[in-house]
């Protein structure tokens, strides 16, 4: 790698490639939590991962509030992950 040259990784460079080749041109990724708690530190790896990328690559990212566990899902926290994220 020269100076010049950013540092990837492996994720980013499959999404160079594909939307260099035209496999996928608009980047559109997501930030999947479950609302029965708040955030923890393995979040954030996932929100820079996925908003990173898309914003990198012009594309978006949604944000997809996944119910695997209805009866523990709270409002509380569906505001706080929001509040968070921004």
């Amino acid at each position: 790698m020269s100076e010049n040259t950013a540092p990837t990784d492996f994720i980013r460079d499959i999404v160079a490639e594909d939307v260099q080749s035209g496999k996928n041109p608009q980047i559109h990724t997501r930030f999947p939590p479950e609302p029965n708690g708040y955030l923890h530190i393995g979040h954030t790896k996932a929100i820079c991962l996925n908003f990173g990328i898309a914003h990198e690559f012009g594309g978006v990212c949604n944000v997809r509030m996944d119910d695997t566990n209805p009866a523990k899902e709270e409002v509380e926290f569906v505001d706080s992950i929001m509040a968070d994220v921004r």
